[in-house]
């Protein structure tokens, strides 16, 4: 399989390729006016999609083998460190061509795809059979099946989710300034977002096994849990986040303009946790019988999200797309929830949601209206400080998660007197 997947992947890559050759006048005539640099780097992007498109097989290879730890460090640790290099290289002086960083920046994804190969092989993981066998053939109608469903759902996932910038590039005045701004919210988004790829990763088998066993109670388990511990850890990062944003971008001396992206980040992050806290539904459904429900929901996300993007950019600037997906998620995570209660009876939410709620907005409420006149240094790790430990204590006392508990004696059995102990 990992054969016929790294072949599919060059095959299905070259494709595109050759229809970006073929269609560039259009992405010139699309771009030009708004986004020129844009033009300037188009064949840059196939570079870094390249990367992309090699990383993401041989994580889901690893996701596979019951390795995920490392892919997801991979991409959440690793590559943000290189982007962060490449940033202070820029930013110094030692890179002093912007051609030249873009270009390393295309070569980020390709680096992380090419350790990830390294690691497999290092551990004797990588096994390429190019013969198919007797399984394969038998099963093949099934298995053709299966994976035009799936790819069809990634592709409709991935438009959904970058069709957003696409959109900002395209039709809102000054559009790489803007697009800029945008990308900007959205990366701080992106850490809202971080625990939700891991946790993904470690409940796919799972709840794969789970579905096999016929074992309704450990696949609501993981649901349940999934959806309150997504929910307070998406609250925690988001509130913090929101709280320091404007005064974190003049205080580390950022392009003041990029304050302006607070309100599509307040849109986005509340989009992420309404996400994050519905929990591993998607994955429920995936790896059930029903994991065809997953492609057509996902044909509903985009039937929603691509005009509402369109029209709200045009309406609204870079907020516009952020409320487009805010709404539409909404609706996306609500069918899920509700085909998942009525097939299965499996319901993601109790009161301690509720509960987790309330208490992120007394908690956030509090330390903005505390420290509203302070901007300073001292009031971003006040602020931090402050909310964390009101959050992060209600959360403890009123037993939000049955999961706190054993992670604090796993850290505090990592401390001097917890080992003394």
């Amino acid at each position: 399989m990992l054969a016929i997947a790294i072949i599919t992947g060059i095959i299905g890559f070259l494709i595109v390729l050759a229809f970006g050759y073929s269609f560039e006048y259009l992405v010139v005539r699309k771009y030009s006016t708004n986004s020129p640099l844009f033009v300037d780097y188009y064949y840059w992007v196939y570079v870094f999609g390249f990367g992309l498109t090699m990383y993401n097989i041989l994580e889901a290879y690893c996701q596979s083998i019951r390795r995920p730890v490392f892919a997801t460090f991979l991409k959440e640790v690793e590559w943000r460190v290189l982007i962060l290099i490449l940033v202070i290289l820029f930013a110094t002086g030692v890179i002093n061509d912007f051609g030249l960083f873009i270009k390393l920046y295309a070569l980020t994804y390709p680096c992380i795809a090419l350790t990830m190969l390294i690691y497999l092989i290092s551990t004797g993981s990588f096994k390429l059979n190019f013969k198919i066998s007797f399984v394969t053939k038998r099963i093949r109608k099934i298995l053709f099946r299966f994976t035009g469903v799936v790819y069809f759902s990634i592709v409709v996932s991935m438009l959904s989710q970058v069709f957003d910038s696409l959109v900002i590039g395209s039709v809102v005045e000054d559009g790489l300034t803007n697009l800029a701004i945008f990308t900007f919210a959205q990366l701080m988004t992106s850490v809202i977002q971080a625990p939700q790829r891991g946790v993904i990763n470690v409940s796919v088998a799972h709840l794969a096994n789970a579905w096999k066993q016929k074992d309704l109670k450990k696949i609501s388990d993981i649901y349940t849990r999934s959806s309150i511990n997504l929910l307070i850890i998406s609250l925690l990062l988001f509130c913090l986040i929101a709280l320091n944003f404007v005064d974190a971008v003049h205080f580390f001396k950022l392009k003041p303009e990029w304050a302006l992206g607070f309100s599509a980040f307040i849109v986005m992050g509340i989009t992420r946790v309404i996400d994050l806290g519905t929990g591993v539904n998607a994955q429920v459904i995936a790896t059930s019988k029903y994991w065809r429900f997953e492609t057509w929901s996902g044909v509903i996300l985009l039937i929603i999200i691509l005009p509402l993007s369109y029209l709200f950019a045009k309406a609204y600037g870079i907020v516009g797309p952020p409320i487009a997906g805010l709404i539409s998620y909404a609706i996306y995570n609500g069918i899920r929830i509700y085909f998942l209660w009525k097939k299965f009876a499996l319901f993601p939410f109790n009161i301690k949601t509720a509960y987790n709620i309330v208490l992120a907005a007394v908690a956030f409420f509090s330390t903005y209206f505390l420290f509203k006149e302070m901007h300073c240094f001292w009031a971003l790790v006040g602020r931090s400080v402050f909310f964390a430990a009101l959050y992060i204590t209600g959360v403890i006392y009123l037993k939000m998660s049955p999961d706190i508990k054993p992670v604090l004696e796993a850290v505090l059995n990592r401390t001097p007197w917890g080992k003394k102990k």
